[in-house]
């Protein structure tokens, strides 16, 4: 059968981040993608210019109407928008039985806020102890954690509760380095640093593809390190669309 993957995330209209860049990476990795949307946002590559947040009953029928037809063997999160959003797919999350891929989106590319302040607590201590897999960048972690330390961080939040964590390390300066940790030891993954705005949607595709992957029975450190992969072709072969942060190449290569 045909692996899905399911992405509970923010609409980007410009289509390089939120629900459109995970939909596009689940179908270059031969996943079929089902979409629950959690808010509305007016962007382009050079600003966000307004974000709506979706009804929290709303999501939660979404949720429930997909996953009862096209039951997902895989799931992930991104941007959720406030304390209720939070709420309600934690409350879904408790229940279900696929893995699910935390990606805690709080600030878009351009410095847009995605979460409210208030969510983050609920994020912490009800969303992401139902995770297989929390994959923060460096400031996340740090306003999730207080720690600037990425290895304190991950111990951090694997203490919540979820089975593995991944610090995106592309905010540090020098090669992006990634970490992985699941308690048994930690995993460094290195990149290339590519001098370039056409970072776009880096988080949400890199989340996406490790769901994909994870849909696809791939085991979580495999997923890690080819979804880890994909990011740096896709950035490499960026597009170079739009006046401002463009799209990574989504197209791009993904073995």
């Amino acid at each position: 059968m045909l692996p899905v993957a399911l992405t509970i995330a923010g609409s980007d209209p410009s289509g390089g981040a939120g629900i459109q860049a995970d939909l596009k990476t689940f179908h270059q990795f031969g996943v079929y993608g089902e979409a629950v949307i959690t808010l509305l946002t007016v962007q382009n590559t050079q600003n966000v210019i307004r974000v709506e947040v979706m009804d929290p009953a709303l999501v939660r029928e979404q949720i429930d109407a997909v996953v009862s037809d096209i039951p997902p063997a895989a799931a992930k999160t991104g941007a959720l928008g406030n304390s209720a959003v939070v709420a309600a797919v934690a409350a879904w999350a408790k229940l279900r039985i696929t893995p699910l891929v935390v990606d805690p989106v709080m600030i878009s590319k351009h410095g847009a806020a995605l979460i409210s302040k208030e969510a983050q607590h609920l994020l912490m201590h009800e969303l992401i102890p139902e995770a297989l897999l929390v994959t923060p960048n460096i400031p996340e972690a740090e306003i999730l954690t207080g720690q600037t330390d990425p290895q304190k961080a991950a111990e951090i939040l694997l203490n919540l509760g979820c089975e593995a964590v991944l610090i995106k390390g592309g905010h540090a300066g020098g090669e992006p380095i990634d970490l992985f940790y699941d308690g048994t030891g930690s995993l460094k993954l290195t990149g290339r640093r590519i001098r370039t705005l056409h970072t776009h949607g880096t988080g949400c595709t890199l989340s996406a593809a490790i769901t994909a992957l994870l849909a696809s029975n791939i085991g979580l450190r495999e997923a890690v390190q080819q979804a880890k992969a994909y990011i740096q072709r896709a950035i490499e072969t960026a597009p170079c669309l739009g006046h401002g942060h463009g799209p990574l190449n989504h197209f791009a290569r993904t073995r």
